[in-house]
């Protein structure tokens, strides 16, 4: 009896500590809901729009972990290719679906490029992937900034001066799509009992979760699966382990390009300088807050994340208005979660994986001492 009491604790332990990160946000959201006095309509409405609006995002976060690339940082190059077919679209003043469709397909070259280059360093930087795509995105930043700021009206052509800044070259701070707000999220949209739901935009994200479930069973992904489990076993079995790795990359990339676009039509409104800047960090805290780790992520992860996430989000800073009676503190109180669930989780997985090595250390040192006795 005292054995299978033991052994339920045991387990309930465990199941605690995986889920350490979901559980401190179902708390956290528990204890906001009530304070901000939000309807559960407007909560449901504003979920469901978070939850169209960022879901591709992170999916493309999957494809690395995987390949055992762990968090992809560089899903901001992505970002940053459809930022770029954007501008492009907004000034040939394509507008609504074929405007998205074109900057879709505009994203995936340029993406596919800088995907290329990010994963050939990655490859040059194994075991600290994730660092490396962090500082990749930064100086991917500066180039991006070069582009749009000084070659777009210079050397690029712009015609239209609304894009254009007063000097004559350069993109503005803010790029109007207001023509394509919404363009997808409103195709085939239905209101059930008030909450708008986006269906073309949920058959798009579905169709990307069952092409990746479909993936993951394909000759690549089962080449992904093996470089992510063992590198060297993967080598030993005639699997290309960098082109592997570098094919990781580039669909992760070209994939948050395009759900870059999604994303932005949503808004309705592009910050040229700082819409992808923050990207690649939320859509990671939202997955780790679904409880994936740098080694595991499934899409069930993908959306429990994104519910918990951004419903933590729309709470914050109302909830931080009425406790402290200055909405600033629930702003600050957000991205501070943000970045400390990214903390906590590296944390926790570096303690787990130090765990496991001490406990396949002492297996071996167990075993070999049998083996001396013997």
């Amino acid at each position: 009896m005292n054995n299978k009491n033991k052994t339920a604790s045991g387990k309930l332990l465990n199941l605690l500590g995986n889920n350490a990160v979901p559980i401190m946000f179902i708390i956290i959201i528990a204890f906001c809901i009530p304070i901000s006095g939000f309807s559960s309509l407007f909560l449901l409405n504003e979920i469901m729009t978070r939850l169209s609006r960022n879901t591709f995002l992170i999916l493309s976060l999957l494809i690395p972990i995987m390949a055992g690339m762990g968090l992809n940082f560089g899903m901001t190059l992505g970002a940053m290719a459809a930022e770029i077919a954007l501008i492009f679209t907004s000034d040939w003043q394509i507008w609504g679906i074929p405007g998205i469709v074109l900057a879709m397909i505009m994203s995936i070259p340029i993406s596919a490029v800088l995907g290329l280059v990010c994963g050939k360093i990655l490859n040059a930087a194994k075991g600290r992937e994730m660092i490396t795509s962090y500082i990749i995105s930064f100086f991917m930043n500066g180039v991006y900034q070069l582009v749009v700021l000084y070659m777009m009206g210079s050397i690029i052509p712009i015609v239209h001066n609304n894009i254009k800044l007063p000097r004559g070259y350069g993109v503005r701070a803010s790029v109007d799509l207001t023509r394509i707000r919404k363009a997808l999220d409103n195709v085939l949209s239905v209101n059930i009992g008030g909450v708008n739901i986006p269906v073309l935009t949920l058959l798009i994200i579905a169709a990307m979760c069952l092409v990746i479930v479909w993936f993951r069973r394909t000759k690549l992904g089962q080449d992904m699966r093996a470089v992510g489990q063992d590198m060297e076993v993967a080598r030993a079995a005639g699997i290309d382990v960098e082109g592997t790795r570098i094919i990781s990359i580039v669909i992760s990339t070209v994939l948050a390009g395009i759900g870059m676009v999604i994303y932005l039509q949503n808004m309705g409104d592009m910050a040229t300088y700082s819409s992808h800047s923050q990207i690649g960090m939320f859509c990671i805290a939202a997955l780790l807050v679904g409880g994936a780790s740098v080694d595991k992520a499934s899409i069930g992860n993908v959306f429990l994340g994104v519910i918990l996430f951004h419903t933590m989000f729309i709470l914050a800073p109302s909830a931080g208005a009425k406790i402290t009676g200055n909405e600033v503190v629930g702003e600050y109180f957000r991205v501070f979660v943000s970045y400390g669930v990214i903390t906590v989780a590296l944390v926790m997985y570096e303690t787990k994986k130090r765990r496991a090595k001490a406990g396949m250390g002492a297996q071996l040192a167990a075993a070999q001492q049998e083996g001396d006795k013997r």
